[in-house]
C-alpha cells in the first residue's frame, strides 16, 4: 500500500442527497477513520446555540475560512489522524483550499458523488432531518448559491466537482454503487508511485540507520530513474554515536542575537551521500537528492559544487530561507513535497 508518512486521505464531494454520507460509510467500513465538514459546523453552531439549516451551515463555514484560512476546517478535523497517521475519509469537501491543506498533509484522492437533482432531491427530503425541510425550489436555489463563490473562502462546489480524481455515479442500486466505491478504492490502494515518490520513501526507510535522535535524516541521490547512493545522519566511522554517548551540543550566536543549540557529532546525511559517491567513485553530477527537509547551508553548497541539479525535499525546515535562496542563484532547482514546516 503506497502511503505518505502512512497516511491516505479520500475526500468527499458532490451536491446535496448525492450519497456522500453513503461512500463515506463503505470506507469507514474498510477501516478509514471518518470526519465530515458538515458534522464539524453542526456541532460548533449546536455549542453556540444557533440555528442549524443549509443556509447557517454555509454561512459559518465561510465565517471560519475568511478569519483563519480556505484550509482550517479539514485541517481542524484530520488533527488526530494526522499525529497517528491513520486513514481517513471526509466529507463534504467544498473549498479548494481544503483540497491544497490535504494534498499537503497525505496522499490525498477526491471523489465527485454524482446523481440527478429529482433523485437528490427525494433523498434529501426522505432523510428528514432539520436542515432538509425544503421545497425543490429552495433546494434547487440553495445549490446554486453553494456552486460559485464569491470570495475565495466560501463554497465554491463546482470547481471542486472538477478537481475530483475519480466520479461515481449515485443514481442506480446500492450494489451498483458499492461496485464502483470498491474499484476506485482499489486504484487507491495500488497506485504506481511517482518516481519522486518512490525515492522519497526509499530516503525514509534509509532514515532508520541514522544515530542521532534530534533529527534522524536522510537522502538518496539518483539519476535518470537511477539510484546511485544513499546517506543518513551519524558520526563519523570508528567514532562514538549520539545513540551510544550522547549528544555533543554546540551553541551558534547569530547576527540577530539569536541563540541556537546544534549536535555536532553527526556527519548530515547529504554530506555522508555525496562522500560514498566521492569513496565509490559514483558522479552524481547532474542527479536529484531527495531529502526530509531543506539542507542546511553547508549541506547545500556541497550539493551546488558536486553538479547536483535538482532536490526535492518531503517537509521545509523552519530556517530554509538562505539555502533557498543559495539555490535559486546557483540555478538549483528545490521541489517540496509538502508545505509543511519542520523545527525542532
Amino acid at each position: 500500500m503506497l502511503q505518505f508518512a502512512g497516511m491516505i486521505i479520500i475526500g468527499i464531494t458532490g451536491k446535496s442527497g448525492s450519497g456522500k454520507g453513503t461512500v463515506a460509510q463503505y470506507f469507514i467500513e474498510k477501516g478509514f477513520k471518518h470526519y465530515s465538514v458538515s458534522g464539524y459546523l453542526t456541532q460548533e453552531l449546536k455549542k453556540h446555540k444557533q440555528v442549524v439549516n443549509r443556509d447557517t451551515l454555509i454561512a459559518y463555514a465561510n465565517k471560519l475560512r475568511k478569519k483563519y484560512g480556505g484550509g482550517y476546517i479539514v485541517e481542524e478535523l484530520v488533527k488526530n489522524a494526522k499525529v497517528t497517521n491513520s486513514n481517513c475519509v471526509i466529507e463534504s469537501i467544498r473549498n479548494l483550499a481544503e483540497i491544497s491543506s490535504l494534498k499537503n498533509i497525505g496522499y490525498f484522492y477526491l471523489i465527485n458523488v454524482s446523481a440527478d437533482s429529482k433523485v437528490r432531491y427525494e433523498r434529501t427530503v426522505n432523510r428528514g432531518g432539520v436542515k432538509d425541510k425544503v421545497t425543490f425550489a429552495k433546494f434547487m436555489g440553495q445549490e446554486k448559491k453553494e456552486a460559485r463563490a464569491k470570495n475565495e473562502h466560501e463554497q465554491e462546489l463546482d470547481k471542486c466537482i472538477q478537481k475530483a480524481d475519480f466520479i461515481i455515479d449515485n443514481n442506480r442500486t446500492t450494489r451498483e454503487l458499492f461496485g464502483q466505491i470498491e474499484a476506485v478504492l482499489e486504484k487507491i490502494l495500488y497506485t504506481r508511485p511517482t518516481w519522486d515518490e518512490y525515492f522519497l520513501e526509499i530516503s525514509e526507510v534509509v532514515g532508520k540507520r541514522s544515530t542521532c535522535n534530534r533529527g534522524r535524516t536522510s537522502c538518496v541521490i539518483a539519476r535518470d530513474k537511477q539510484l546511485l547512493v544513499t546517506g543518513y545522519s551519524g558520526a563519523p566511522a570508528g567514532l562514538p554515536h549520539c545513540d551510544e554517548v550522547g549528544h555533543l551540543l554546540k551553541k551558534t550566536v547569530h547576527e540577530n542575537g539569536e541563540v541556537t543549540e546544534h549536535c555536532v557529532r553527526t556527519v548530515h546525511a547529504e554530506q555522508n551521500a555525496i562522500c560514498q559517491a566521492a569513496k565509490l567513485g559514483i558522479s552524481i553530477n547532474g542527479g536529484t537528492i531527495y531529502v526530509l527537509m531543506t539542507p542546511c547551508r553547508t549541506c547545500a553548497m556541497l550539493i551546488i559544487n558536486c553538479g547536483i541539479k535538482r532536490v526535492y525535499c518531503a517537509k521545509r525546515y523552519h530556517t530554509a530561507g538562505e539555502t533557498e535562496e543559495m539555490f535559486k542563484t546557483a540555478g538549483v532547482e528545490l521541489v517540496y513535497k509538502s508545505t509543511d514546516v519542520l523545527k525542532y
